[in-house]
């Protein structure tokens, strides 16, 4: 063991092994040196080292949650020098605490720290620091096919027990905050175990879980303990005293009012009369953050006081999770330390930009050496196994002969792949061919009858990123009832995930919905034409060549543009083929003007010119960079403006000609833990637009399935049939939802153990020579049965023209994910 701790640390100078008193190690002990911000934290194994590379006298303090914090007295004359430590269990006491019968003495001091929340938080207003995260994720009984479909061994992590970790990474950062949300984070060092080009998705400021605040965000807004209202959302019970020095430290556990809220539980530890934070041990549930698959996550924080700015501040975080879906169980980490504080940062307006992570060039070429040098917390065995094996291997597996051997085995083809689909691939020079079959792809409407398309696509990559392409694919679709063939393709390149430059090729011969948004998908009206007798998708034929263009030109600008000639021709039903025939139904026209009118069509054969040149704006667009990729995250505080223009030039009647102009503003805003706000608003108008194609025709996203298929409802009207106000004049829309995510139902009891959310939702179409139309709505999100929870109901309520209906909306997210 020795050996080991020594050999991993030749220059962490001062290194040792921290105990209980049973032998056993201690994890995430904070070790650091008494008045200042240098220091570190033990691994699972229970090592630390502490970079000291000078001959001296120092004092160092061993912190941990729970146990009697020590100071050593170490003046080391060679390194490394080996200082090992034993804990000893802090004894907590109640002898010292005057008790009141009518209230437990833990909420005085609660209601202390949340009155001076704001003035802690005030200290914390800026503030440098160097930064160390280090991420991992381990699996256990992976089974070998999921659906069918191989699993893998995830790049050589897997042993023969299908157990490994998955996710091995760590960066070195140096960041910066300036209260309210100045934030910036420039990695001087990444590393991702089995992969030296890679760069680590860890990040200083998704690891900032600030307690001081009323709300701690992991996928939805979670009540802090000391939060303004938190007392209507936990007991508290003083679990003991004991001293830090002199300052006296309360434990007090945490006990949610009602364990299905957004809550955690647990214990924090509070310093009398600093009413400060020196420790958290908060634990929630996956049900709680709305993430099935997470069984549990565990959070713990440990602070330590500066005198010379009187503050208790934190200098590590762990986060423990488990998690467990489709056979797959496992658990993961996220360590975090900060150190070398800075309180008083000299900040200029240049300080802080818009690109809030960046990496210091060569940040991914750091050697084992700089590693053992630099790293503050160090490697478990395991992880530092993980480290020598794969970094080994994809030696290995970048090789062509191994690539070769991969390829020959998932090249083979299958009895069934003429139906089903095959692909080859050949990943040493970078390039593979794809063959959908049809088998996944049958389908029927009134048109075409029974359909199917089979296509064949060929991928070249330039990176092993795959972040420069080209892709060159083509598509037979062919109608059983309408007896015709067509073919369709595109070509692609796209150039980087820096500016996402991006061309495009694309034509051939299709059937298209009249809505190009295509509002109902071929599944779903399959099954409502041929069970239900209600075809309610309609079709022409178009025949077209189209180019294509889009860019981000600077950041939160992206241009999008296309030009390209089309033939449009109308289609007639071909088909009254129904499975289940209803005496009082019967199919409509594929005319969607006139329903009843099956020898006339909604447009007559005609030729345009068309283009489209639209652009999203993302004011203020915060970003991530490495010198590979871009990662747009958007603002919180502004909304993203769409504008675009649309033009035709019939080259056959000049009544085709028009321009369409649309401008929109969408958001999403998160209201504490009272959920999410979202809203879409559009509107627009023509010019010249009197005699256009239907084709043209603003068209806007009805429903009359009963089925939901997007994530949300702020770009469709769910009782609204699909085209019946089309319009060629000046519109307006507006979508508004509010999931309350948990902080309605979660206070109810019975009902807040089915873990539902609360969803309203408002809904307005305006245009100029019609009625308006409005929804309302009232839902429940988050419907299922364990980790599956992909299922929204909604109770819709419709007004227009004086009429009002209302029906239930089955949501089938599921059906978003898999694209159908």
């Amino acid at each position: 063991m020795l050996f080991i701790l020594i050999s991993t640390n030749l220059t962490a100078q001062i290194a040792g092994k921290v105990t209980d008193i049973n032998g056993e190690p201690l994890p995430y002990v904070n070790i650091y040196l008494q008045d200042s911000y240098k220091g570190t934290t033990s691994n699972d194994d229970g090592n630390y080292s502490l970079n000291i590379s000078e001959k001296g006298k120092y004092q160092i303090t061993f912190q941990f949650l729970g146990y009697k914090s020590i100071t050593k007295t170490v003046a080391p004359t060679s390194f490394p020098h080996i200082l090992n430590v034993t804990l000893l269990e802090e004894t907590t006491s109640l002898d010292e605490v005057v008790l009141n019968t009518q209230e437990d003495p833990a909420y005085r001091i609660i209601r202390e720290t949340i009155a001076r929340r704001k003035q802690n938080l005030e200290k914390l207003s800026e503030y440098t620091a160097d930064f160390y995260s280090r991420g991992l994720w381990r699996v256990k009984d992976i089974p070998e096919k999921i659906f069918g479909q191989e699993v893998g061994d995830f790049d050589g992590a897997l042993d023969s027990t299908r157990t490994g970790i998955v996710y091995l990474s760590e960066t070195i950062s140096e960041i910066a905050y300036q209260k309210p949300d100045n934030f910036t984070e420039k990695i001087i060092a990444s590393k991702v175990s089995g992969n030296d080009n890679g760069f680590s998705f860890n990040s200083a400021q998704s690891a900032n879980l600030s307690y001081y605040e009323n709300t701690i965000e992991m996928n939805t807004a979670l009540v802090s303990p000391i939060a303004s209202n938190a007392m209507s959302y936990y007991n508290y019970k003083l679990d003991g005293v004991f001293y830090e020095g002199s300052k006296l430290i309360n434990k007090i556990k945490v006990i949610p009012r009602r364990p299905k809220d957004r809550v955690w539980q647990g214990y924090v530890y509070i310093v009398e009369d600093d009413w400060q934070l020196y420790g958290v041990e908060l634990s929630t549930t996956g049900a709680a953050i709305q993430i099935p698959f997470v069984s549990d996550l565990t959070v713990k924080q440990n602070y330590k006081y500066d005198s010379q700015y009187n503050f208790w501040v934190k200098i590590s975080q762990t986060i423990d999770f488990g998690f467990g879906m489709l056979g797959m169980k496992g658990d993961g980490q996220f360590i975090a330390v900060y150190s070398n504080y800075d309180f008083q940062p000299e900040f200029t307006k240049k300080s802080f930009t818009n690109e809030v992570l960046s990496f210091k060039e060569g940040a991914n070429k750091k050697d084992s050496l700089f590693w053992k040098g630099i790293r503050p917390v160090p490697l478990t065995n395991e992880e530092l196994k993980d480290y020598v094996r794969r970094d080994s291997l994809q030696v290995i597996r970048r090789s062509k002969p191994y690539l070769d051997s991969i390829d020959s085995k998932s090249n083979k083809v299958g009895f069934l792949s003429p139906l089903t689909g095959y692909s080859f691939r050949n990943s040493y020079d970078k390039w593979s061919v794809n063959y959908d079959g049809p088998i996944t792809k049958i389908n029927f409407n009134t048109v075409q009858g029974w359909n199917a398309n089979a296509g064949l696509s060929y991928r070249k990559w330039f990176d092993d990123n795959q972040t420069n392409v080209f892709i060159a694919s083509v598509k037979a679709d062919y109608g059983l009832s309408e007896d015709r063939l067509r073919f369709d393709g595109y070509i692609l390149r796209n150039y980087n995930w820096k500016d996402k430059l991006r061309l495009s090729l694309s034509g051939g011969s299709k059937v298209a919905q009249f809505n190009s948004t295509e509002p109902i998908s071929p599944i779903i009206n399959t099954v409502s034409t041929l069970f239900f007798e209600r075809n309610y998708m309609k079709l022409y034929e178009l025949n077209y060549g189209r180019l294509g263009y889009s860019q981000e030109v600077f950041n939160g600008l992206h241009i999008s543009a296309s030009a390209g000639y089309e033939n449009r021709k109308p289609l007639f039903n071909n088909t009254d083929y129904v499975m289940i025939p209803n005496n009082d139904l019967s199919y409509s026209s594929n005319n969607p003007l006139a329903p009843t009118n099956f020898n006339n069509a909604a447009i007559s054969e005609h030729n345009i010119v068309k283009s489209i040149v639209s652009a999203r704006i993302n004011f203020a667009q915060k970003y991530y960079s490495n010198p590979d990729m871009k990662f747009n995250l958007g603002s919180n505080k502004y909304p993203t403006l769409n504008l675009a223009i649309e033009n035709g030039i019939a080259t056959s009647e000049s009544r085709y000609n028009f321009t369409q102009f649309e401008a929109g503003l969408r958001q999403s805003i998160t209201v504490g833990n009272k959920g999410e706000f979202n809203y879409n608003l559009k509107g627009g108008g023509f010019a010249n637009g009197d005699g256009i194609s239907f084709v043209d025709y603003k068209h806007f996203n009805g429903n009359q399935t009963r089925v939901g298929t997007a994530p949300n409802y702020t770009n469709v009207f769910n009782l609204m049939p699909y085209y019946q106000l089309s319009t060629n004049k000046s519109y307006f829309e507006g979508h508004l939802e509010h999931d309350f995510r948990g902080w309605v139902l979660g206070k109810i009891p019975g009902i807040n153990q089915l873990n539902f959310n609360l969803i309203v939702g408002a809904h307005v179409l305006g245009t100029e020579q019609q009625k308006p139309y409005s929804e309302f709505s009232v839902g429940l999100d988050n419907v299922g049965i364990g980790n599956f929870r992909f299922l929204r109901i909604d109770y819709v309520r419709s007004y227009y023209n004086g009429e009002s209906m209302g029906a239930v909306v089955f949501g089938l997210k599921f059906l978003e994910l898999v694209g159908l």
